[in-house]
Formats: C-alpha cells, sequence, structure tokens
C-alpha cells in the first residue's frame, strides 16, 4: 500500500509531465526473431507465454489479472510484440496498436503489478525496439498516445529502477531506461543514468569467472542477450559501449557454455529451463565471445568434469542471497553421456502454485543427499532462502585423466548438527563415475539427524530395472548404451519422480534412492556407476 501511495499521488505524476517526443532515434535491438505462428496464435486470441496458453475473450487481454509470475511478466512485458511483427500484415500492426491502446487506457497513470520496474523496462525496450512496427500507418491520436506514455515510463524507471527486484530483474529495468534515453529526443540524461546504473551493476552481479550472481544457467542466457542488446543499441546509436558492458559479454559466454549438456541444451539449476539449441547458439554467435567453457567457476560455484563422452556438471556453490530463483540443491550435479542426459535435477516451476515452486526448489528435487527429509537451505514463504550452507568447500585434482572432486557444505550443521561431504570420481575413459557422500556428526550442535536420502534423479528418456535380488540397477539410455549402477550404506530403490525441462513441460520419471540411517560420529555411503555396453549415444 506504502509503494502505491507513493506512485498514485498527484506530485509524483506532476514528476512524470513534460515534453512529448514525436519520433523514435537511435536504432534499437532485439536480436530474437520473431515466430510468425505464435504471432498468428495471438491474432486469433490466444497468448502462450510462460509455458501456459490462454484463450481472450474480447479485444485485450488486460482483463486477465494473473499472479505474479512468468506468464504476468511477459505478457506486460510485451516481448510477443516481436511475434505479432514477425506476421506482417497490416491486421498484425492494427492488432498490435489495439493492445498497446487499450494498455495505456487501463493502466497508463500506475499500475503494481505491470508498473515493477523491471516489467516497465522490458516493456519500454518492446516498445522502442518496434516502434517502427507499431507506428507504421498510425493515425496521429495514437502516435501521442504512444509517445505520451513512453517517456512517462522512462522518467517513471528513472526514479524508480533503483527500488525494484534486485538481480536480473533490475537490469531489465536499466536496459528499458537506457533504451528510453537513447531512442526518444531529450533523453540524455535517463541515457546517462542507466550507463552509471548499469556499470554499477554489472560489476555487482557478474562475478569474476563470468557467472551471474544468481547462479540460473537460464538466467545466464537472459543476462546474456540483454547485454548483447544493449551493446548492438549503443553501437546502432553510434554510442560507444562501457568497457564494463564488453567486458561482462566477454566472461560470460564460456561460463554459458559450461552450462551446455551434449544435447546443446541447459543444466537445471535454479529455476533453469533447457531452453532452445537455436537461442542459446543465437546469444552466445551475437555475443561474439571466443571462450572455452570453463571446467571451473570458483566465484559462481560450479563444476564440470568430463571424460570420453561423459559430462557431470555439479553445482559446489553458496546459494545466492540475490533475487529469488535459489534452490536447496547444493552439491547436486547433473550427467549427460554423449547427446542422453541420465542424471538431472527436477527443474523450477514458474506456475501460480505456490505448493509446487516449493516442492521444486527442495532438496529432495535435486540429485544429492537430504537429511531428514529436510532441505539443505529454509525455504521461506516469502521465496526466499533462510538458515543454509555458510561454507562450501571444493577441491579438484586431476591425473592421467582421471578426475575427482572433494566437496562439502554446512547447510544441516545449525539445525541438525551433521557436515556433508561428497566426493566425485570420473575416470579417464568415462566409462565408470563413483561417489561417496558423508556425514560427519558435530554432536554440540542442532538436534541430532536421523535418517537420509541420496537421490538421483533419471531423465524421462532413461529406462531403469532393477536387478532381481536389489542390489543394483540397471539404465538404459536412449542412443543405447547400458549402465549399472550400485551402491553401499543404504537401501538402494527406484521411485517415481518429475522433470520439468521447460514452463509448462512436466514429464513423469524415475528416480533411484539410497536410503539409510545416521549412525555415529560418521556414516558413509558409496555409489557407481558403470558403462556396461556401447551405444551410439
Amino acid at each position: 500500500m506504502m509503494i502505491a501511495a507513493r506512485y498514485t499521488n498527484p506530485l509524483h505524476r506532476l514528476l512524470l509531465v513534460g515534453p512529448v517526443p514525436n519520433e523514435i532515434i537511435g536504432n534499437p535491438t532485439d536480436i530474437v526473431p520473431g515466430d510468425a505462428g505464435q504471432g498468428t496464435a495471438i491474432l486469433g486470441g490466444q497468448f502462450a507465454l510462460g509455458g501456459h496458453k490462454i484463450q481472450i475473450e474480447g479485444n485485450t487481454p488486460w482483463r486477465l489479472r494473473p499472479p505474479r509470475d512468468r506468464w504476468h511478466t511477459q505478457l506486460y512485458g510485451f516481448s510477443w510484440l516481436r511475434d505479432l511483427r514477425a506476421v506482417g500484415s497490416a491486421r498484425a500492426r492494427k492488432r498490435a496498436q489495439e493492445i498497446v491502446a487499450s494498455w495505456i487506457d487501463t493502466f497508463g497513470e500506475w499500475d503494481q503489478p505491470s508498473w515493477r520496474p523491471q516489467i516497465t523496462g522490458r516493456r519500454l525496450a518492446a516498445w522502442l525496439t518496434h516502434g517502427d512496427f507499431l507506428l507504421k500507418d498510425a493515425d496521429a491520436a495514437f502516435a501521442r498516445l504512444f509517445f505520451k506514455s513512453a517517456v512517462r515510463q522512462g522518467r517513471y524507471l528513472a526514479r524508480a529502477v533503483r527500488g525494484g527486484d534486485d538481480g536480473a530483474a533490475r537490469l531489465s529495468a536499466i536496459k528499458g531506461l537506457i533504451y528510453s534515453g537513447i531512442c526518444l529526443p531529450r533523453g540524455e540524461r535517463r541515457a546517462a543514468l542507466g550507463a552509471r546504473l548499469l556499470e554499477q551493476e554489472l560489476l555487482r552481479q557478474i562475478l569474476s569467472d563470468g557467472g551471474h550472481c544468481e547462479r540460473s544457467p537460464s538466467l545466464q542466457l537472459a543476462v546474456l542477450k540483454d547485454l548483447v542488446d544493449l551493446r548492438q543499441t549503443l553501437l546502432g546509436s553510434h554510442r560507444e559501449p562501457p568497457p564494463s558492458l564488453q567486458g561482462a559479454v566477454d566472461r560470460m559466454a564460456p561460463l554459458l557454455r559450461t552450462f551446455r549438456h551434449g544435447d546443446g541444451r541447459l543444466a537445471l539449476f535454479n529455476d533453469g529451463s533447457e531452453e532452445d539449441v537455436w537461442l542459446i547458439d543465437l546469444v552466445l554467435a551475437q555475443a561474439d565471445a571466443k571462450g572455452r567453457p570453463l571446467v571451473s567457476a570458483p566465484h559462481t560455484g560450479f563444476q564440470s568434469i568430463q571424460a570420453g563422452r561423459t559430462a557431470l556438471i555439479v553445482d559446489a556453490g553458496r546459494p545466492s542471497p540475490v533475487g529469488r530463483r535459489a534452490h536447496a540443491g547444493t552439491l547436486s550435479f547433473e550427467m549427460s553421456v554423449g547427446k542422453d542426459r541420465m542424471i538431472v535435477n527436477c527443474g523450477g516451476y514458474v506456475g501460480p502454485d505456490a505448493a509446487w515452486r516449493r516442492a521444486l526448489r527442495a532438496t529432495a528435487a535435486h540429485s544429492t543427499l537430504s537429511v531428514d527429509e529436510t532441505s539443505s537451505s529454509e525455504i521461506r514463504d516469502d521465496a526466499s532462502l533462510g538458515d543454509g550452507p555458510r561454507k562450501v568447500t571444493i577441491e579438484r585434482k586431476e591425473s592421467d585423466g582421471n578426475i575427482w572432486l572433494d566437496t562439502s557444505h554446512d547447510g544441516y550443521l545449525h539445525r541438525l548438527g551433521v557436515i556433508h561431504r561428497r566426493r566425485f570420481y570420473l575416470s579417464a575413459d568415462g566409462g565408470d563415475v563413483r561417489g561417496e557422500d558423508v556425514l560427519i556428526r558435530r554432536a554440540s550442535k542442532g538436534k541430532g539427524a536421523r535418517h537420509f536420502n541420496v537421490r538421483f534423479h533419471l531423465h524421462p528418456d532413461v529406462h531403469a530395472s532393477m536387478v532381481q535380488d536389489g542390489s543394483a540397477v540397471l539404465i538404459r539410455l536412449p542412443g543405447g548404451t547400458g549402465w549399472q549402477m550400485h551402491a553401499a550404506g543404504g537401501r538402494l530403490g527406484l521411485s517415481e519422480s518429475v522433470y520439468l525441462s521447460a514452463p509448462g513441460n512436466r514429464r513423469r520419471t524415475e528416480q533411484i534412492v539410497i536410503e539409510g540411517e545416521i549412525a555415529g560420529e560418521t556414516t558413509t555411503t558409496k555409489w557407481a556407476f558403470r558403462r556396461v555396453g556401447q551405444g551410439s549415444d
């Protein structure tokens, strides 16, 4: 209510008043092409956003008041204008003009959900990027309405951008502010403010190894795309991009490559999705940064180990305190063989169901160990993380092509009195993956842990079965390769799981589970995946 009162009072409205421009200058850029099929669907009233398809009634979608989720962000951020533009017809242009005009009529003064700085930044960037499409053959009344609202939103961002959500969301708001300053006449002060804020946020958000501070592969892609857009827009407007922008692009691209599995898509950590191969390829090509994938990203907290056709990506860092995307997946890993994913995390949920979102953020939804069915980081009702790992260690060794990782975290120490230590081994030929999970009890801490589960979530295309005596699990990958999994120090079993590769794409799958009791000063569980046949993976 205090935020609403601030932005709806007459004084605030007066501060947004000023000269109304009548043209778009510069050369605003969106490197992602539109989808004419999606644009045609919008003409028919269907918006497919954030993994959900919703059919609207009437001429505009603004009767829908969706919750604060990805669908809402994409709808009110107008990224779908590129799809109507791709249709290329006069009807598509007219439809786009109608929806823009109706948004201005409905929410043009201020609206708390749709004027959040990150959404305003997305909307403004989309409007200005596709302004030539929107304004072609437009009457004078629409043109004035468009420019009056655009400059008003730019002035609002200049005042509100630092008060919006942190992380990638703030970079989206800054992008809109810079576009406003560059593309609308008399916007130099906004452009200068946006440039200063961009430098500050890049220094804070893009870590030394090139990782974005929220530690999400999908956000790594999204932020890199935004930075490439900004660089292209600055160059197209005959402005020199700041060195910090070029440096961030050059550092981010190699780590984005690190997050790719053999199928070309991204690993699922911290609310991430697999993402489309063509989009990842496009962003990397436009970034034009030639750095090779990293094997170690110590500042962001990820490790990559590869041998033969086998690759593991390990989360060996503390959960991010920035944003609301962090999962309780410390020391989880994903494994692929060639183009086949084998061990995965369950993915992220982006819809309105709070229970689903909470479940997918829990440690049990990740391929790692959990204690007493609790998460290694507390998940609060406001989507932030509470008590969790304060110290995460990683030691890496390589010899004759063999690779070892020795990791640990103390996320359970203060609540349950144990430290989790996890070791990985990958043989030089990629056919032998071994691990060891050790719980070390600290008697003076916590209430005392009693039970553990080590989970290995399987990709839905993987076929798994228990051998008759229950001593091993046989695994068959889509490419034909066979693997056998053995475990010691716990009871081995198979149970149901779920996999969300993208928003709205939920598939049933299975998980291998090792369970047992915690006893004594140390409790050790060992496991191994060994290739037992050759295939076409």
